[in-house]
C-alpha cells in the first residue's frame, strides 16, 4: 500500500524531474537554435559558408553521441549509476557553453569555438538519456505520457524566460542596443558583442541553478550494489539486445522512424535561424522574437500533447506532428523577401515576416508534442529491464543520421549557393519517418517478456 509519504515523495521526484527539462532547455532555445547559432553567422562573416561550417560540426558531435551513447545507456543499467554519469555530463554541459563568451566577431579560432560548442551539447544529449531512462519509475504506465508532455512543456516556458531575459537584457542589435533600447546590462560593451556573446555563460549558469531541485529530489532508484565498472556485462547486454532487434520489428521499425523524423526535426531548428538571417536578413533579436513565439506554442501545445498522449497513446500524436512539420518544411522553402507560397510580394512587404513566424509557430507547436510523446513511446517500445540501454539505442537512431542531414544541408546550400535549397533534404527525412511509423506497434512489444535474457 502506497503512504501519504510515499506519494508526497513521488510527487517530489517527479517535480525534480521535470526541472531538467527546465534546466537544460536554454542550450536548444538560446544556443543551437535563436541566439548563438545566428550569431555564429556574424564570428564567421560568409552566412553561406557558416551554415555549412555550422552543419559540419553538429553532425561530427552527433556522430560521437551515436556512437557512445547505446554502450553508455547499457554501462548505466549494468551498474544502476544514473546520477553520477548526469553530474559528469552537466560539467561538460556547463564547460561548453561558459566557453562561448570567447566567440567574438571575425574570430580566429572560428575551430576551438565549435569545438567548446559541440562539447556542451554532447554533455546536453547525454545527461538527457539518463534522464529520460528515469521516466519510467515517475508513475504508472497511463500517466508517463502526461508526466512526459508536463515535463518538455516545462523546458519550454524555461527556454521562453531564458530568451526574454537574453533579448531584454543582453542580445544587442546593429545598433548596440537590446529589445528595451538600452546597452546590454553589466557595462557589456556592444562594440565586441558582449551582450551577446554572454548567452554561453548565462546559459551555463542557468543550467547550474536550476539542475539543484533535480540534484535534491531525484533520488537513485535502489539496486544491488555492483563493484566496480561491469563494461563486459554491458557489452554482453548491449549484444543481446542488438541480436534480439529482428524479433521486434516495431521496436526495430521505431528506432528507424526516430531516427529519420528527429533528425529532421533537428535540422529545422539547427538552421532556422541561420535561414532567416541569411535568407530573410534578420537580427539576432528578430530571431529571438521568432524563438519566442515558437516556445510558447511548443509549450502550450507539450501539454496538451502529453493529455492527448494519455487519452489516445503516443502513435497518434507522433503522426500528426510529423505531417504537420512535413507540410511546414515545404512551406519554409518558398518563402523570401520577393515570394511567398511562390506568389510575388511587393518590395519592402511584411508579407513575408509573417508568413515565417506563422510556420515557426507551427514547429514550435509539433515539435514540442513531437518530442514528448516520442520518449513515451520509447518507454513501451524498449525492454522494462534495460531502458537506460533502450534510451541509449534512442539517442543512437536520433543521432545516426544527425551527422548526415547536417552533411546533406552543408553539401547541398555549398553546392547550390543557396540557403533555400539547402533546407529541401529535411522533407526527405520526414517522408521517410512517416512510412516507417506504418510498422510500430502503439502498445509495444510483447517479445521482451517472451524468453529470459541470456546476459
Amino acid at each position: 500500500m502506497t503512504t501519504e509519504t510515499d506519494a508526497g515523495a513521488l510527487r517530489k521526484r517527479v517535480r525534480g524531474w521535470m526541472m531538467f527539462d527546465f534546466a537544460s532547455q536554454p542550450y536548444n532555445t538560446l544556443l543551437l537554435t535563436f541566439i548563438f547559432g545566428p550569431y555564429f553567422a556574424t564570428v564567421v562573416g560568409d552566412p553561406v559558408a557558416a551554415q555549412s561550417m555550422w552543419g559540419f560540426a553538429i553532425g561530427f558531435a552527433g556522430l560521437a553521441i551515436a556512437l557512445l551513447a547505446p554502450v553508455l545507456g547499457a554501462l548505466a543499467d549494468a551498474s544502476g549509476r544514473h546520477l553520477g554519469w548526469i553530474w559528469f555530463f552537466s560539467g561538460l554541459y556547463i564547460l561548453g557553453a561558459a566557453a562561448l563568451w570567447w566567440a567574438v566577431p571575425d574570430a580566429d579560432g572560428v575551430t576551438l569555438i565549435l569545438v567548446a560548442f559541440c562539447l556542451g551539447l554532447i554533455g546536453m544529449e547525454f545527461a538527457t538519456i539518463f534522464t529520460n531512462a528515469m521516466l519510467p519509475t515517475l508513475g504508472p504506465r497511463d500517466e508517463i505520457g502526461r508526466i512526459s508532455g508536463s515535463g518538455w512543456a516545462l523546458g519550454y516556458v524555461g527556454g521562453v524566460i531564458a530568451l526574454v531575459i537574453m533579448l531584454l537584457l543582453f542580445a544587442e542589435n546593429a545598433s548596440g542596443v537590446t529589445l528595451l533600447g538600452q546597452p546590454p546590462l553589466f557595462g557589456l560593451d556592444p562594440e565586441t558583442r558582449e551582450g551577446t556573446r554572454f548567452v554561453g555563460p548565462f546559459t551555463a549558469i542557468w543550467y547550474a541553478v536550476f539542475m539543484i531541485p533535480f540534484f535534491l529530489w531525484v533520488r537513485p532508484v535502489r539496486r544491488a550494489a555492483v563493484e566496480g565498472i561491469p563494461l563486459g556485462r554491458a557489452l554482453r547486454a548491449l549484444g543481446d539486445t542488438l541480436r534480439r532487434l529482428p524479433e521486434t520489428p516495431g521496436f526495430t521499425a521505431y528506432l528507424g522512424a526516430s531516427m529519420l523524423y528527429r533528425d529532421a526535426l533537428n535540422g529545422l531548428y539547427t538552421f532556422g535561424g541561420i535561414y532567416a538571417v541569411g535568407v530573410l536578413g534578420w537580427s539576432v533579436i528578430d530571431v529571438g522574437v521568432f524563438g519566442i513565439l515558437a516556445a510558447v506554442t511548443g509549450a502550450i501545445f507539450a501539454w496538451i500533447g502529453g493529455r492527448l498522449d494519455r487519452a489516445r497513446g503516443p502513435k497518434p500524436v507522433i503522426t500528426g506532428c510529423v505531417l504537420a512539420l512535413l507540410v511546414a518544411t515545404v512551406a519554409v522553402v518558398t518563402v523570401s523577401p520577393t515570394s511567398v507560397m511562390g506568389l510575388p510580394v511587393a518590395e519592402g512587404s511584411s508579407l513575408p515576416t509573417i508568413a515565417f513566424y506563422v510556420i515557426g509557430a507551427v514547429i514550435g507547436a509539433a515539435g514540442g508534442s513531437l518530442q514528448a510523446s516520442s520518449r513515451t513511446m520509447l518507454v513501451r517500445q524498449a525492454n522494462p529491464d534495460r531502458i537506460t540501454e533502450g534510451f541509449g539505442l534512442y539517442a543512437l537512431a536520433g543521432k545516426a543520421t544527425a551527422f548526415l542531414a547536417p552533411f546533406l544541408i552543408g553539401w547541398v546550400t555549398l553546392a547550390s549557393g543557396s540557403q533555400q535549397l539547402g533546407i529541401l533534404p529535411i522533407a526527405g527525412l520526414f517522408i521517410g519517418g512517416l512510412i516507417l511509423l506504418l510498422w510500430v506497434k502503439p502498445e509495444g512489444e510483447a517479445a521482451w517478456s517472451a524468453r529470459p535474457s541470456s546476459v
